[in-house]
C-alpha cells in the first residue's frame, strides 16, 4: 500500500474500499492495466519473512525490508513497522517496531524482528530492531507514519487511515492491498517485490515467494542474509562494549542500534529473563567503563555457550525494574553470530575488602545519580556499575542472609565489616550501608544455591557475571559456586523469669490465620514455650482475622488466637488468656482482607488483666487520674484511633495489667510499613524514606499518650513494644522517646547485637521494647530464632524483657 501519487487512476483508499464491497470490487479491479505496473515513487515494503528461527529456516530471525526507488533519501524519523495476525479478532492489537534514520536513494532498509531456536544464518546488520514474532504463513505488515499502534481491524478501515504509507498482507491475510494477499510465504520462503519495487497496490500481483534476501541500508545481504559468498559477517563493527556502557549509569548509545559488537560469552541464563553476558577481553584504559553487557533474548533460549566468541547486533536499551531503581544496560532484539567456541574467558574482577570502597554512593541531595560520572575507586555503587556485566569472583565469603525461597543467598566479601556475634553484618546508619554485601544466584541448574544460614560460608571460589535487579541491587550470577561450609547456627533460648520478674515479650507472627498449616502454629508455639520460656505477657503482631486474606468483611480473630493458644498448651506452655480489639474492615493495612491486629496473650496464673468496658475500633483510650494512680478509661483500648497518623495502619493496643499488686501499662504497636521507600541501591541518593513521615506521626501519638500517664504519675510503669518498622537510630524512635519518657532497650545492647530482622544481607532492627523511667531494673534479650535462618516460622525474631516492678 503506497501513498497516493499523481497520475494514478485509482488510489489505494478507493481500491481497498472496492475490495471491501464484495463481488463488485472484484469486477472493478480485475482489469488493472499493465501500464500501471511502474516503480513506486516513495518508500514501500520490499520483503516480508516470518519464518526466521523456525524448523528448516535459512535465517534465525524474522525481518521486514523496506525499499526506496526514488533518487533522494527517505527519512524514517518517527515512522514504524507494524504487524497484525492474518485473521484478526476484535481483541487483536497491532505490534509496533519504531524506526529511525533513512532509506538511501535507490536503497533498502532492514528491520530485524523476533528470533527463534532454529535457522542457520544471522541477518546482516539491521537498521532497526524489534521483537515482533511474525507468522511464517499469514499476516499483515504496515509501514506507518507514526509510532502509535494502528487500530484498524478491516481492509476498509486501514485504507482510510492516512498514517498508513504501505501495507502488505500475505498468506490468507484479511487485511491486504488489492485483489488478494501475497502468496507462498513459509518457514523457508519470503514474499518480495521485484527488484524495481513495482507497486500496483495489489499484493497478490506485486509479490512473489522465494529464498529470503534481506539487505540493509549499507547494501549488505542477499540470499541467506549475508551475501552470495558469505552467509554471515565475521568482521567486528566499530562499537565496543565499553562504548555502549560509557562512564555513567545510562549508556550514551541508549536507543541506538549497534552492529557486530564483539565479545566472549561469560554466562548464559536459560530461565526467566533469558539472555547471556558478553565481555570484551580487550579492555580500554578507563576504569569507569565496563567491558561487559547483558544480551537480552526475551523468551528465546540463547543459542550460545560460555566461551563462545560472538558478534552481536541489536538495540541498546536501559532496563529499569521500577522508577526508583537503577537500570541495567542491555542489548535487545539481538542477532548473534558465533565465530568460535571454547575461548579463554577474561580475567574476573576480584571482589574483596581491598577492591570495594567503604563509601556506598555519591550524594545527589535525594536526586538521581544517573548522569554522574562514575567514581569506582570512591563509591561501592559506582564500583559495581563500572563492572556491570563483567565476570567477577570472590573467595570464602560469609553468608549474611539465609537462602530465600527464590534460591538466592546474601554474602559479604568483607568479612570484617560490622560483624554480628552470630555471623551476620549489622546495619548501623543511613549514611554507611554495608558495601561488602552482594546477592548470589546460580546460573547452573545442576548446582543450585544451597540452603544456607547466616554465619555459614561459601568456601573456595564463586565466579560469575555481575548483574543488577530491583530486589537487592547488584548481584553475582554464579557460573561456579563455592562449597557451603556450615556454621551450625543454633536458635537461641532465653532463661526462665524469676518469681518476682515480670516477663514481657513481643513477636511478629507474620500473617497468622487459621488456614495456616499446623506446622507453622507448632513452630511459633515452640518459640513461645521453649525459646522465650513462656513469658507472662506476649504482644503479638500480625494476627489475621478468622478467614485470613479472604476479603468478605470478617474482622473477628477468635479462631486464629484460640488455635495458637491451643498450640502453645500442646507444646507444654501455659494456657494463655487473651485480649484484643477487632479493627474496622480493611482499615488497618496489611494483606487485603486479613485485618491484622495486635493481641495480648497473658498467663492468668501470673498476671491479671484489668478489664474496663467500652474499647472498640474507634474509641480513644484516655488516662484517668485517681487517688490510687492512673487508670485507662477503657482496657483494652486504642490510642487515638481516628487520628490521620493511623490511616491504613494498625492502631496501638493499650492494656492495664496487675503483677504482684502493681499496675503495669502495656502498649502494643505495629507501625506503618516501609513500603514505598526508595531502595538504598536505587538511582536517587540518598534515597527518600517517605514512609517514615507517617511513623514519626505515629510515634508522636504514642509519646503523647505515655506522657499523659506520666503526668498522672511520674512513676507509672509502662512498657511500649512491638514492630515499629524502623531502626534504633531513626527519627521514629527519637520521636517515641522524646522528653526522656521511654528508653529503647536495643540501645542498651552492643551495636553488634542490635537487630531483630535480616533484609538484603543486613541485620537490622525493626522490633523494639521501650520502658518508662520507673522500670529501671530489667534484663533484656533479643532471641534469635528466625531472621538468620533459611527455614523460618516468621521473618522476625522475638524479644523479651524481664522486669523487677518493685523498687
Amino acid at each position: 500500500m503506497a501513498i497516493v501519487r499523481p497520475g494514478r487512476p485509482c488510489s489505494r483508499a478507493v481500491a481497498l474500499a472496492l475490495v471491501s464491497s464484495g463481488a463488485a470490487a472484484s469486477v472493478a479491479l480485475t482489469g488493472l492495466p499493465a501500464a500501471h505496473a511502474v516503480p513506486a515513487a516513495g518508500a514501500v515494503i520490499a520483503e516480508v519473512y516470518g519464518g526466521g528461527g523456525n524448523s528448516g529456516a535459512p535465517l534465525t530471525r524474522d525481518f521486514v525490508e523496506l525499499g526506496n526507488p526514488s533518487s533522494g533519501a527517505y527519512d524514517l524519523s518517527g515512522y514504524s513497522v507494524q504487524y497484525l495476525p492474518g485473521s484478526p479478532s476484535s481483541s487483536s492489537r497491532w505490534n509496533v517496531t519504531p524506526l529511525g534514520g533513512s532509506i538511501p536513494a535507490g536503497g533498502r532498509y532492514l528491520v530485524s524482528e523476533a528470533a527463534g531456536g532454529g535457522g542457520s544464518a544471522a541477518l546482516p546488520s539491521a537498521d532497526a530492531s524489534g521483537s515482533i514474532s511474525l507468522s511464517a504463513t499469514s499476516g499483515t505488515v504496515a509501514l506507518v507514519r507514526g509510532t502509535a499502534a494502528l487500530t484498524c481491524l478491516s481492509a476498509a478501515d486501514c485504507a482510510a487511515d492516512t498514517r498508513v504509507v504501505d501495507l502488505v498482507g500475505y498468506g490468507t491475510a484479511a487485511i491486504r492491498d488489492g485483489n488478494g494477499p501475497a502468496a507462498g510465504a513459509s518457514n523457508t520462503t519470503s514474499v518480495a517485490r521485484s527488484t524495481s519495487l513495482v507497486d500496483t497496490d495489489d499484493n497478490t500481483a506485486d509479490f512473489t515467494s522465494g529464498l529470503p534476501t534481506p539487505v540493509n541500508a549499507a547494501g549488505q545481504g542477499g540470499p541467506g542474509g549475508g551475501g552470495d559468498t558469505a552467509p554471515t559477517p565475521t568482521d567486528p563493527g566499530t562499537i565496543r562494549i565499553h562504548n555502549i556502557q560509557g562512564i555513567t549509569r545510562v549508556s550514551p548509545l541508549n536507543g541506538q542500534t549497534v552492529s557486530q559488537v564483539p565479545g566472549i560469552v561469560t554466562g548464559v541464563r536459560t530461565t526467566g529473563s533469558k539472555g547471556y553476558w558478553l565481555q570484551d577481553p580487550e579492555a580500554d584504559t578507563d576504569d569507569r567503563t565496563s567491558e561487559g553487557v547483558f544480551v537480552f533474548t526475551g523468551s528465546s533460549t540463547p543459542a550460545v555457550a560460555i566461551g563462545d566468541k560472538v558478534l552481536v547486533t541489536g538495540k541498546v536499551s536501559e532496563h529499569a525494574p521500577s522508577s526508583t531503581t537503577q537500570s541495567t544496560t542491555e542489548i535487545t532484539g539481538p542477532t548473534s553470530t558465533v565465530l568460535s567456541h571454547g575461548n579463554a574467558l577474561p580475567d574476573p574482577v576480584v571482589l574483596e575488602n581491598g577492591t570495594i570502597p567503604t563509601m556506598y554512593a555519591p550524594n545527589a541531595g535525594g536526586g538521581s545519580i544517573e548522569s554522574f560520572p562514575l567514581s569506582p575507586i570512591k563509591y561501592a555503587l559506582d564500583f559495581y556499575e563500572a563492572h556491570e556485566g563483567e565476570l567477577a569472583q570472590f573467595t570464602d565469603a560469609r553468608v549474611t542472609g539465609g537462602t530465600t525461597e527464590h534460591h538466592e543467598v546474601w554474602v559479604t566479601v568483607k568479612t570484617s565489616e560490622n560483624p554480628t556475634g552470630r555471623g551476620g553484618t549489622v546495619y548501623g546508619s543511613y549514611d554507611r550501608p554495608n558495601t561488602g554485601r552482594i546477592k548470589v544466584m546460580s546460573l547452573d541448574p545442576a548446582s543450585d544455591i544451597p540452603v544456607a544460614d547466616v554465619g555459614d560460608r561459601l568456601a573456595g571460589t564463586t565466579t560469575g557475571p555481575i548483574d543488577y535487579d530491583g530486589f537487592g541491587g547488584y548481584n553475582l550470577q554464579a557460573t561456579q559456586l563455592g562449597t557451603l561450609v556450615t556454621h551450625n547456627l543454633e536458635r537461641e533460648v532465653t532463661r526462665k523469669q524469676g518469681g518476682d520478674e515480670l516477663a514481657v515479650a513481643t513477636y511478629n507472627v507474620e500473617n497468622l490465620d487459621p488456614a495456616d498449616p499446623a506446622d507453622k502454629f507448632a513452630r511459633l508455639a515452640t518459640g513461645i514455650v521453649t525459646n522465650l520460656s513462656s513469658p507472662d505477657i506476649v504482644a503479638l503482631e500480625e494476627i489475621q482475622d478468622d478467614n485470613g486474606p479472604a476479603n468478605n468483611g470478617t474482622v473477628t480473630a477468635g479462631q486464629t488466637v484460640q488455635r495458637f493458644i491451643d498450640a502453645i498448651a500442646a507444646a507444654g506452655g501455659p494456657t494463655y488468656d487473651w485480649r484484643s480489639i477487632d479493627p474496622e474492615n480493611n482499615k488497618d493495612g496489611g494483606e487485603p482482607g486479613g485485618n491484622i491486629r495486635q493481641v495480648f496473650l497473658f498467663n492468668p496464673d501470673r498476671v491479671q488483666f484489668t478489664d474496663r468496658a467500652g474499647g472498640n475500633a474507634t474509641t480513644a483510650v484516655q488516662t484517668i487520674s485517681t487517688p490510687a494512680g492512673p487508670q485507662l478509661s477503657v482496657s483494652p483500648g486504642r490510642i487515638n484511633p481516628t487520628s490521620d497518623a493511623w490511616n491504613t495502619s494498625r492502631k496501638p493496643l493499650a492494656g492495664e495489667f496487675r503483677f504482684h499488686g502493681e499496675s503495669v501499662f502495656v502498649i502494643a504497636n505495629h507501625f506503618n510499613s516501609k513500603g514505598g521507600d526508595q531502595p538504598i541501591h536505587g538511582r536517587n541518593q540518598q534515597p527518600a524514606r517517605s514512609s517514615e513521615t507517617q511513623r514519626k506521626l505515629q510515634a508522636t501519638e504514642v509519646n503523647t499518650f505515655v506522657k499523659s500517664l506520666l503526668t498522672a504519675d511520674s512513676a507509672a510503669k509502662i512498657v511500649v513494644l512491638g514492630d515499629l518498622n524502623d531502626y534504633e537510630f531513626s527519627d521514629t524512635v527519637s520521636a517515641l522517646t522524646s522528653g526522656g519518657v521511654l528508653k529503647d532497650l536495643l540501645t542498651t545492647l552492643p551495636k553488634s547485637e542490635r537487630y531483630t530482622y535480616v533484609f538484603e544481607g543486613n541485620s537490622q532492627s525493626l522490633d523494639h521494647i521501650l520502658l518508662s523511667p520507673a522500670l529501671s531494673r530489667f534484663d533484656y534479650d533479643v532471641v534469635h530464632i528466625n531472621a538468620e535462618f533459611a527455614n523460618q516460622a516468621s521473618d522476625h525474631d522475638p524479644q523479651i524483657v524481664r522486669i523487677h516492678t518493685s523498687n
